[in-house]
């Protein structure tokens, strides 16, 4: 049976003058000087800075790009994304609002590990709304959507035999988005964007044990070879069954982090 399962979105609201240094919710904002002009020119163009900001690193988390426990300071942010030190905090501070980042001093911040009890709420949530999601677009996958999924997957298992973690994280959320956008239902895509948001980071500890066994592999094969079939429940098999045994792994790495402790 399939959870309902409701994510509250809220959107936070920066104050550009450099001497606040509270949201409008009342919450603590990364303490850093900036020398931007603040006329409501410099504020709009700020915002779309932020706007960018915000979506560049919500992409590289999703992604995997920083595992558990990576440092984002504000400074080296603003240097990567070629923005200025406020888009940079803004995008951060909302990170952190949405639980994506965490604070864990006055100008520290950092990407967290999922304790057990939130691995386990995440991973529920994403067999319920990526298996609809599966489910709902599996019959829209044309040829071209298959060769793609076929090409992604080539790039996946060669990241994998020559241990390019990173890279295969990257090519694996492609592989799943390519399939959920199939059901063209742009909120549910939204909530599962949050909950990779999420769990991104801790895909890092998927491997080397994931790939030796090879089982991503096996379930994005069963999942093509369903979608040629034109079987949508054992498209959405394959899905889950890729979700349930990265969780697997995941909860492993999750319990001897807590024995280490």
């Amino acid at each position: 049976m399939l959870s309902h399962c409701v994510i509250n979105f809220y959107t936070m609201h920066f104050c550009c003058n450099k001497n606040v240094k509270k949201s409008t919710r009342g919450e603590l904002i990364l303490n850093e000087n900036t020398t931007e002009e603040e006329s409501p020119a410099s504020e709009l163009h700020s915002g779309r800075l932020s706007d960018f900001a915000y979506s560049s690193i919500k992409e590289q988390l999703t992604r995997g790009v920083y595992k558990p426990g990576h440092k984002l300071p504000i400074r080296s942010v603003a240097e990567m994304l070629k923005v200025g030190a406020t888009p940079a905090r803004e995008a951060i501070n909302r990170l952190v609002f949405e639980g994506a980042l965490v604070m864990v001093g006055p100008k520290t911040v950092i990407v967290p590990h999922l304790d057990l009890s939130a691995l386990y709420e995440v991973t529920q949530m994403r067999l319920a709304l990526e298996g609809l999601a599966t489910e709902k677009g599996a019959l829209r996958a044309t040829n071209d959507v298959l060769d793609k999924l076929l090409v992604i997957q080539e790039k996946i298992t060669l990241s994998l035999e020559e241990k390019r973690y990173g890279d295969a994280l990257h090519d694996n959320k492609e592989f799943h988005f390519t399939i959920y956008r199939l059901c063209e239902m742009p909120h549910l895509l939204s909530t599962i964007e949050a909950l990779w948001l999420r769990i991104g980071a801790s895909f890092h500890d998927l491997y080397p044990e994931f790939a030796e066994a090879k089982y991503g592999v096996h379930n994005h094969l069963a999942a093509i070879e369903a979608l040629v079939d034109k079987d949508p429940s054992a498209v959405r098999a394959a899905m889950e069954n890729d979700i349930r045994d990265g969780y697997r792994r995941l909860k492993k790495a999750a319990q001897e982090r807590l024995k280490r402790q």
